[in-house]
């Protein structure tokens, strides 16, 4: 069946690369001349080009022309890409002239049909816009470039058996045409040689637009457009930056709020838009194989990601919430804050004060009410949630594998050859690499960069992260610095503001300061954040890093380690710098020997730790969602305002998406950096906040519908891609895991006051009835007010108090070991260090033994694959034997028995295997 039989006859299709121009492979193209016709020239002169006009035979009044079609003027020929441009009389222009006459002409010969539109069609009679299509023979012989695989025949395995439940699922469940847009076939290379073998139905539909886009791209960032200053110049992208032109992107295929009047739109668009991008729809699963049919496999492997993360932080949440309940319910119970609030024992507790001189004597009952609320977090399910979320994230983490493995037998991705496809060279890298020298593989001459050039570049490259990361850790000393300077402020303001008495036993000096430091450390972290992602884009282009690969890899590192450092260093000063190194009265523990060290409050340090982790936590979830949705949808209004008073039929497809907001290159880069970085909160402190798992749930409902709305409605199409993993992000999800259970162990040995409260309960409790009565006294020491320096009295005392007393275990006064740590302080120390060994060797046993259980690739699957590949290379092995029958019967010379024997014996061989 030849479903080509006319074109085969009437054009040659040639690849091969350029003796000049060892940049990219480009096609070209020849009218074979018929027997006794003359030819009829160049084929450049046939197709429609840049500024020629349309026969007046076919002219057509565009006034009463509908301009939301995603064709060209004929209706036939599909718009594959679109490149705009305003012709500014400067300078420049007749430089950009030339490159843009230069470059459409080499798309031409690179086979590609252009059609421009002018600039008085446009809305604001200023952009031109240039329509690109890819006709059929462009199509198959970079189909076959690119690797690109192709349905040979109908799935003929029988689906998985339904399960019983699936009935309650059904409220969740999307429609069948919506979740499955198109039949699942066994798949194949594309190959010129072997276009029978494939459905070929029609060859305007045999290609998605997401793979034409895609063909379109790689041909238009290979594609040369002249030499400049000795070196040839290439690619779309440095067009774009040096203003030649000033977008370039795919169509959607219609209006995203309605179907488009043309009967041969797939109205994928409003599809996505109605069943997906709404957040009405927040309950429904998503449609991720039309996400992938539209926008392709990388932009689809993200939303299977953030679609399964959100699934499991569902059970983490569900937890989360009951341990919080527990501390909840049993706040009365709590015998720590019981003595702390009562007028008998913490009312006649006198506490040193909290800072020298201006601070006052205070009595430990003022914290009562944050001595409840700290119960919140700090009680035994925190060490029961601590080892679930280590065993959690494990579990997310495999049985990510086993859908990532899944989507990639559906998706076509079991062979996708990511050094094929991401191991090229950058067209930036072929650029700026003036040197050649030859590949020991290929044996071809390519470019490459000198060491000498590398190791300059690597150096001033981590010189500049070094300096940036060294600027967060400056900023965090400065807020520390802050904290401890304003303490006394407001320790005095609340000591004599009337107004904040009524809330003076919840807000505390000490609560005040965190919240106030808090929120101040985050902006200073927006504001690092907002620089150093132009830092990080500047210095990794500056590496010229050789591969698309290479490329992703280092600026993901650069940002990831900046981020890590700017949003979780001042959680970590909390959790385990803040109050261990404070010293005791008569000998605290300055920093620059100016300002002393911060203190916890009586009730320990976790509830300040939870504060610090809400605040950047809920605020960065926010500000993201602000910067996402509202910041784009301003942009496009104020973009659009003059063509909503034009008609729609005059505002023409291209210039709508022209007026969106552009996705890039590293959009996805960006999504997947936040989500990790909230990936890190729940689960690096996750130990001081169970209800984390929730604000992360909440905001990932949010955020899968708001990077759906905004990608369906706010952006323009991005170019199709291909992936078959989230890549380098995966083992940075996996180092983070291993991590979380260290620092979560630490929180509880050394942040909460668990550790303490169980040495005491087994060890030194007072009373056999009430083993935790006593606690609060027991963990005080005694200071005599006498022994204070001079720098450390406080200015009042006006109740004459004799002795204060301080979180520590040291000995009293009167004691001949005066202010040593006592035996009890050493027996909690070691009691906290076993705790972290063991804490730490149960999980990991378990991390890994749950590890081992789950296998990443499911069985079926791998049936599926094994099954696939078998009928696959049968249906080649019968093709090919069709094809050596027809040419034995033809009295082909070439084709012997011999080889019929083999051929078959192959077959055979391939059935036994």
């Amino acid at each position: 069946m030849n479903r080509l039989g006319r074109k085969a006859s009437e054009t040659l299709i040639e690849m091969a690369p350029s003796a000049d121009d060892d940049i990219a492979v480009l096609t070209k193209f020849k009218l074979l001349q018929s027997e006794g016709e003359e030819s009829n020239g160049p084929l450049c002169e046939t197709l429609s080009t840049a500024g020629s006009e349309v026969p007046s035979s076919s002219e057509i009044d565009k006034r009463h022309q509908s301009k939301d079609s995603i064709f060209f003027r004929d209706g036939v020929r599909r718009i594959d890409f679109v490149l705009s441009y305003v012709d500014d009389l400067n300078k420049e222009w007749e430089k950009k002239l030339e490159r843009r006459k230069e470059f459409e002409s080499n798309l031409q010969k690179a086979g590609l049909e252009l059609e421009t539109e002018d600039k008085k069609e446009s809305e604001d009679g200023k952009i031109y816009f240039v329509k690109i299509h890819a006709p059929w023979e462009v199509l198959i012989t970079y189909a076959e470039v690119l690797n690109i695989k192709v349905p040979i025949k109908e799935n003929d395995i029988p689906s998985m058996v339904e399960n019983p439940l699936d009935c309650m699922l059904t409220p969740f469940r999307l429609p069948e045409k919506v979740m499955h847009p198109e039949p699942d076939y066994f798949t194949a290379p594309f190959s010129k040689e072997k276009q029978e073998l494939y459905l070929i139905n029609d060859e305007s539909t045999f290609f998605s637009p997401s793979m034409r886009n895609r063909i379109v791209n790689y041909i238009l960032t290979r594609c040369p457009y002249g030499t400049e200053e000795g070196k040839k110049k290439f690619g779309i992208k440095r067009l774009l930056n040096n203003g030649t032109y000033s977008a370039a992107y795919p169509l959607h295929d219609c209006q995203y709020w309605k179907k488009a009047s043309d009967p041969n739109c797939d109205n994928e668009r409003y599809t996505l838009y109605m069943e997906w991008a709404r957040f009405l729809r927040f309950y429904k699963e998503q449609p991720l194989d039309l996400i992938r049919k539209y926008y392709g496999e990388k932009i689809g492997i993200y939303f299977a990601w953030l679609g399964f993360y959100t699934e499991m932080l569902f059970l983490a949440a569900v937890v989360g919430v009951i341990c919080f309940l527990y501390g909840l319910f049993t706040m009365d119970e709590n015998m720590s804050s019981k003595e702390i609030c009562d007028p008998a024992i913490g009312g006649e507790i006198i506490m040193c004060p909290l800072c020298d001189r201006e601070c006052e004597y205070w009595r430990l009952n003022t914290t009562c009410e944050s001595s409840e609320y700290s119960h919140l977090f700090d009680n035994v399910a925190t060490l029961f949630f601590a080892i679930f979320m280590g065993i959690w994230v494990t579990l997310f983490l495999e049985f990510w594998k086993r859908r990532q493995a899944r989507l990639k037998y559906e998706w076509d991705l079991v062979d996708f050859e990511e050094e094929q496809q991401q191991l090229q060279l950058r067209p930036e890298y072929e650029a700026k690499c003036t040197q050649k020298k030859k590949n020991p593989v290929t044996q071809e001459m390519e470019p490459y960069l000198p060491l000498t050039s590398q190791a300059v570049r690597f150096c001033i490259s981590g010189t500049t992260v070094l300096f940036w990361v060294s600027l967060i850790i400056a900023s965090m000393i400065a807020v520390i610095v802050y904290r401890l300077a304003v303490y006394a402020a407001f320790a005095s303001l609340m000591e004599n503001a009337q107004t904040l008495q009524p809330i003076s036993g919840l807000l505390t000096p000490q609560l005040a300061t965190s919240v106030t430091a808090s929120c101040l450390n985050f902006v200073i972290i927006m504001i690092l954040n907002f620089i150093y992602e132009r830092i990080a884009i500047w210095i990794t282009d500056m590496e010229i890093p050789r591969t698309h690969m290479e490329y992703e890899n280092r600026l993901t590192m650069k940002m990831f380690l900046f981020q890590f450092v700017n949003y979780y260093s001042s959680c970590f000063y909390v959790a385990f710098f803040k109050g261990k190194f404070v010293g005791y009265p008569g000998a605290y523990t300055y920093m620059f020997n100016r300002w002393r060290n911060e203190e916890c409050d009586p009730a320990g340090c976790l509830i300040e730790l939870t504060t610090q982790l809400t605040i950047v936590m809920a605020g960065k979830q926010i500000w993201g969602n602000i910067q996402e949705a509202i910041v784009p949808w301003i942009c496009n209004w104020w973009g659009r305002r003059k063509a909503r008073n034009n008609p729609e039929n005059l505002y023409s497809r291209w210039e709508q998406d022209h007026d969106l907001q552009t996705f890039g290159a590293l959009g996805l880069f960006y999504e997947y950096l936040e989500m990790v970085i909230q990936f890190g909160f729940i689960t690096l402190f996750v130990a001081s906040f169970p209800l984390a798992p929730l604000l992360a749930l909440m905001n990932n409902i949010l955020e899968i519908r708001v990077d759906s709305w905004k990608l369906t409605t706010q952006y323009r199409r991005p170019v199709a891609a291909k992936a078959h993993s989230i890549g380098v992000w995966q083992e940075i999800l996996n180092g983070m895991a291993i991590l979380s259970v260290v620092t979560n162990a630490f929180i509880v040995a050394f942040t909460s006051d668990m550790i303490p409260r169980l040495v005491y309960y087994y060890a030194y409790f007072e009373s056999d009835n009430s083993p935790m009565s006593g606690y609060i006294n027991n963990s005080l020491s005694v200071f005599l007010i006498s022994d204070f320096p001079e720098r450390n009295k406080s200015k009042t005392n006006t109740e004459h108090f004799v002795i204060c007393r301080y979180r520590d275990y040291r000995y009293p006064p009167d004691h001949e070991k005066k202010y040593l740590h006592t035996m009890q302080f050493w027996h909690i120390l070691a009691a906290k260090l076993a705790f972290i060994i063991i804490m730490e060797h149960v999980v990991f046993i378990v991390k890994f033994f749950v590890a081992w259980m789950i296998p990443d690739v499911p069985a079926d699957v791998k049936a599926k694959i094994k099954r696939e590949k078998y009928l696959t290379q049968k249906i080649l092995h019968e093709y090919e034997l069709e094809k050596l029958k027809e040419r034995l019967c033809q009295g082909d010379k070439r084709a012997t028995e011999k080889e019929f024997i083999a051929t078959e014996g192959r077959m055979e061989l391939s059935r036994a295997m």
